[in-house]
């Protein structure tokens, strides 16, 4: 089974960048975007043989998440009863038969790092949802979570240290949230290998590969031994983001 994530910055943008032509060339059983930025009459395109469900912000053109999957859930659930980010439709979980897999975009902090407050307390609940869902079966998180966890994973570290994404504080959040008993699917199986999967528009970055690594899979312990790898595919255009992928036995 391969399971992708992708921060799309916008779907009808994507699609119209070569969206269908990445869907093949990748080839997932089940793909999660984040940052779509549309409604469900908005959808410009749906592959064949997938299910789509979208969890849209309430402001128009903002946020939000959709996932296509060719295997039938047997639940799904959108937001974890945190308002502000449920009203931004950052979450949806879908319940398969083995794992939960949760598609989120985690709220940026902003410049100014003026909603780092925010971010922080919203990185507990988050956290704590994700263990409640783990006390019934295994989870796979993944999506643009909107943190570069250790020097290794950004360009610039020094000059970034205040950065919304390079926080000591986000950082250590996320810490957090391994030391819980989850995996950074990437870092465990490539743990010196300098990879991103964010770059600005400014100033070259995707062409000087001056990038951040914000995209992420995440699993239960448990599931560990069922990962057989775990990719970021920088030769996929259309975002500012690339997607990443894991594959599972």
């Amino acid at each position: 089974m391969r399971i992708v994530s992708w921060n799309v910055a916008g779907y009808r943008s994507v699609v119209n960048k070569g969206f269908e032509n990445s869907m093949n060339s990748l080839n997932p059983d089940i793909i999660c975007l984040q940052e779509v930025k549309c409604l469900e009459k908005e959808i410009p395109y749906i592959p064949e043989n997938y299910e789509m469900y979208l969890n849209p912000a309430e402001k128009k053109g903002y946020s939000g998440t959709l996932v296509f999957t060719r295997i039938k859930p047997i639940n799904v659930e959108y937001g974890i009863g945190e308002e502000i980010s449920d009203l931004e439709g950052r979450i949806i979980t879908l319940e398969f038969d083995n794992f939960f897999l949760v598609n989120a975009y985690v709220p940026n902090s902003k410049k100014e790092l003026e909603r780092l407050e925010y971010r922080i307390s919203w990185e507990d609940n988050f956290r704590d949802y994700l263990k409640t869902l783990e006390e019934s079966k295994p989870v796979i998180l993944c999506g643009d979570l909107n943190v570069a966890h250790e020097e290794i994973d950004i360009k610039n570290a020094k000059s970034n240290q205040r950065s919304a994404g390079f926080t000591i504080e986000e950082r250590n959040k996320f810490t957090e949230l391994l030391d819980s008993g989850f995996i950074d699917t990437f870092r465990y199986f490539h743990p010196t290998e300098v990879k991103y999967s964010w770059w600005s528009y400014l100033f070259h970055a995707r062409e000087k590969n001056a990038g951040w690594r914000l995209d992420y899979f995440v699993v239960s312990k448990s599931l560990l031994e069922n990962v057989i790898d775990s990719y970021i595919y920088n030769d996929i255009f259309g975002s500012d983001h690339c997607p990443i992928g894991i594959d599972l036995k």
